[in-house]
């Protein structure tokens, strides 16, 4: 039995030195080696949310609260659209999980469109950060209906 625990351990060792560990410093470890990157959640909300939104169908993101918030800072003059709404995001040394919460247009077939904002998204994070992408969740929280543009319209013009 100790003979067993003796040659566990030795090869244990022996694969351990053998391949390099990264974040090791040092002249004598490869560049490619030396040091560690770190992505920050924020880096993959933006590139999720971007992929999210070239797909067409998908008219906004985020839920009611998150929508109505970010439509007051849009109109703010110094206030930029935020790419990151309606977007969570968990992310680790090397891999990260991804929630989105989708407003689509009516008319679009829901299950396609998520399907092609996943493969969309994943393949744009994975290229981008290198991360592995474990899962992609979808909400669809709310369907534009085209008479919502032309009610806002409406209610501007009875204004006087």
């Amino acid at each position: 039995m100790a003979a067993q625990q003796t040659d566990t351990r030795t090869a244990e060792t022996s694969r351990a030195s053998a391949a390099p560990v990264p974040g090791r410093t040092g002249a004598d470890e490869p560049a490619a080696t030396r040091g560690r990157t770190a992505i920050a959640d924020l880096v993959v909300v933006k590139i999720a949310g971007i992929a999210a939104r070239e797909i067409p169908g998908v008219h906004d993101m985020g839920g009611g609260l998150s929508r109505t918030i970010g439509a007051v800072r849009d109109r703010v003059p110094v206030g930029r659209p935020s790419v990151g709404r309606g977007v969570k995001v968990e992310v680790g040394e090397v891999q990260t999980a991804i929630d989105l919460d989708l407003v689509v247009e009516y008319g679009v077939a829901i299950a396609d469109l998520a399907r092609d904002v996943r493969e969309n998204v994943v393949s744009a994070v994975e290229r981008t950060t290198g991360l592995e992408v474990v899962e992609v969740n979808i909400t669809v929280n709310d369907v534009h209906l085209p008479d919502d543009d032309q009610d806002s319209g409406q209610d501007e013009a009875r204004v006087s």
